[in-house]
């Protein structure tokens, strides 16, 4: 019976409902301890991610850099190895090693971000890809000449890209 009388509302003397003031101070208590648990948590998070962040951050930047030094070392390996093919007279080899340094040279120069040939140093090697047409041609023919341009060529891409 006093179940019925507790469902309908009639309370016993002596006891009031949980509502009101006393029921606002327990949720709001409530959502402040969660906040500042919340809190806790993404502070504890921030202090973990953010030094791992700026871990990445220089980690790719120097990838950046090494990705672009072995660019350009592979564009004066391919210069360096058609010039001594065509010293061995193996013309056909220098001429592709020759075509494969001037495309990757090309492609390169137009690269606009994360290039490895600096604007300063593109205005000196325009002379130089000049020379592709002509050096192949004589390649091509198996002209002995060709291989004292090819060293010659080779020398002036390493002044111009160390500048």
């Amino acid at each position: 019976m006093n179940e019925s009388k507790a469902s309908d509302g009639i309370v016993p003397a002596g006891k009031e409902p949980a509502s009101g003031p006393q029921r606002q101070t327990e949720g709001s208590s409530l959502g402040r301890r969660a906040l500042f648990y919340l809190a806790g948590i993404t502070l504890i998070f921030l202090l973990g991610f953010l030094p791992m962040w700026f871990k990445v951050a220089h980690l790719e930047k120097e990838r950046d850099a090494a990705q672009s030094a072995l660019r350009l070392a592979q564009v004066q390996l391919a210069l360096a190895a058609a010039a001594i093919d065509a010293r061995r007279g193996e013309y056909e080899h220098a001429r592709l090693s020759v075509i494969k340094f001037f495309t990757d040279v090309t492609a390169e120069m137009q690269r606009t971000a994360g290039s490895s040939i600096p604007a300063a140093q593109r205005e000196t090697l325009q002379p130089l890809l000049a020379q592709r047409d002509e050096l192949v041609t004589l390649l091509a023919r198996g002209d002995p000449a060709s291989a004292e341009r090819l060293a010659n060529l080779y020398v002036a891409f390493r002044q111009a890209v160390r500048k």
